[in-house]
């Protein structure tokens, strides 16, 4: 959302005159693209990485602010919860070695921001969900000095009316209640950016939509929250739940969560930013002078910013994204499915099989979306966010099938075309699809390293959860600094 809000506060008349103008700017968009000059040949590519701050006890840190102040890089930024921090890479095509010039920027970036951490107590962790949290670290003091979560907390948890409950079972349950949106600081992911043409959007959004379940399953990291073994990625439960803005009432109603997978595949990205104003009210309602219309009629190219900065506030697992650069507008697929870490290698490896797999589902004959039915999509996508590497969906003339089958069977060549699409090189292609077939091949991925590395010190070593959990965060965070990927790090049983 990036915008900087302090001191405000909103009126009844403020959401109605936001409204109309977030329709003017749909309106506007709706014409734009249909007359507009979008960017086309461009294939940007850009990764957002959250992170966490741990102690040397493997204790969450709440010094994001010192951090940033001794940092001094725009690339990173404030999260939600004071333990938090975002670094966001720059942007590059992933053509010819552009997964290595990622590799090393991110690497490069993450290695100053662990230098002035370090000066700080901490150290940086990339995790799904930093297992060592307790309800406690999970309040509203602990938020961010930045006014904008203080308001969106504050529009969310009013818009709720009453605490925000959570319930998820998995292995064991978890039943907590909030005030706050602070637990919302527990979910850490990688956010991955992939620029597209107006008329591939759809194709493209449909079909990430279609392999998000896969996604999950292999790149699955968060098994525990307050000392809890859950689902294998209880990142996706804990996001629909600690900020669903909707009493049991209107859940009952049928009301749209604002954490929300969708309901159907769409044939333009208009469908999804439509959807967008009819289903959501508006949490920040803050309005800028642009007109857009005049802004077309001049010439010009709108920031529509009300628009987008409602879009923000929709938690799409793949959000549509409008922006402009160097006066030229443009869209992006955000894909916000998978949680941060292991490594950064590992990091890009998601990437690489995302970009690929999606690139090539797009542009196949017969889509994978006429195959499939949406609503299997989204079953697929909560089955695999409960049992990770080990799940099984359903899959158009496969029936039910192993995720990891799937992947070695099939979507691995798919994945394997789409970069050559993009024209990445045949050792890079090798080298991160590698790591996504030996995850396959050993059945091992972060969700699993960790609760080998938990049940071996609880039985191995005698500790209590919390203590084997404090434990586990320790070697994780050694072995993360390596960047080897995680299926080959030691056998937790071993070390």
């Amino acid at each position: 959302m990036g915008k900087q809000l302090a001191d405000l506060a909103f009126s009844s008349q403020d959401k109605v005159l936001y409204r109309r103008k977030v329709r003017r700017c749909l309106d506007a968009l709706a014409v734009m693209l249909d007359d507009c000059a979008f960017e086309t040949e461009s294939r940007m590519t850009g990764l957002e990485i959250e992170l966490n701050l741990m102690d040397a006890e493997a204790e969450p840190a709440m010094r994001n602010a010192e951090v940033l102040a001794n940092l001094g890089d725009p690339t990173f930024q404030s999260e939600l919860g004071q333990f938090n921090l975002e670094l966001n890479a720059r942007p590059r095509p992933i053509s010819g070695s552009g997964f290595a010039e990622h590799e090393y920027a991110i690497l490069e970036a993450l290695e100053r921001a662990e230098d002035r951490a370090k000066k700080s107590d901490s150290t940086l962790v990339l995790i799904g969900s930093l297992p060592t949290l307790t309800a406690d670290h999970l309040v509203l003091a602990n938020l961010s000095a930045n006014e904008r979560y203080r308001a969106l907390n504050d529009q969310i948890a009013g818009a709720r009316g009453e605490q925000f409950c959570v319930d998820i079972r998995g292995v064991e349950r978890l039943q907590s209640a909030n005030d706050s949106i602070a637990p919302e600081a527990a979910c850490t992911s990688v956010q991955f950016h992939m620029q597209v043409p107006p008329d591939r959007f759809a194709a493209s959004w449909n079909a990430s939509q279609a392999i998000a379940a896969i996604q999950v399953a292999l790149g699955a990291n968060s098994p525990y929250l307050h000392g809890r073994r859950l689902w294998a990625e209880t990142r996706i439960a804990l996001f629909e739940q600690a900020t669903d803005t909707r009493s049991e009432e209107l859940i009952a109603q049928g009301v749209r969560p604002r954490v929300w997978f969708g309901e159907r595949w769409i044939t333009s990205v208009f469908d999804l930013f439509e959807e967008n104003v009819r289903y959501f009210t508006p949490l920040l309602p803050v309005m800028s002078a642009e007109d857009p219309f005049e802004v077309l009629a001049n010439g010009g190219v709108p920031s529509l910013s009300e628009l987008r900065l409602h879009n923000g506030t929709v938690y799409r697992w793949n959000r549509p994204v409008y922006d402009v650069m160097n006066g030229v507008p443009h869209l992006r697929v955000e894909n916000r499915v998978l949680p941060a870490g292991p490594t950064v290698l590992d990091m890009l490896a998601n990437a690489a099989f995302y970009f690929g797999l999606t690139r090539q589902l797009a542009e196949e004959e017969r889509p994978i979306w006429s195959q499939l039915p949406f609503a299997a999509a989204a079953d697929n996508f909560h089955i695999a966010a409960r049992k990770g590497i080990e799940a099984t969906v359903f899959w158009p003339r496969m029936g039910d099938v192993h995720v990891k089958d799937l992947v070695l069977d099939s979507l691995l060549a798919k994945a394997r075309a789409g970069l050559d699409k993009f024209g990445v090189d045949p050792v890079h292609c090798d080298r991160l699809l590698g790591i996504i077939e030996q995850r396959c091949r050993t059945g091992r991925n972060g969700a699993t390293w960790q609760t080998e590395a938990v049940w071996a010190a609880e039985h191995d070593k005698g500790l209590d959860r919390q203590e084997a959990l404090h434990a586990m965060l320790l070697r994780y965070s050694t072995l993360q600094h390596t960047n080897e990927p995680v299926h080959t790090w030691p056998s937790p049983s071993l070390t």
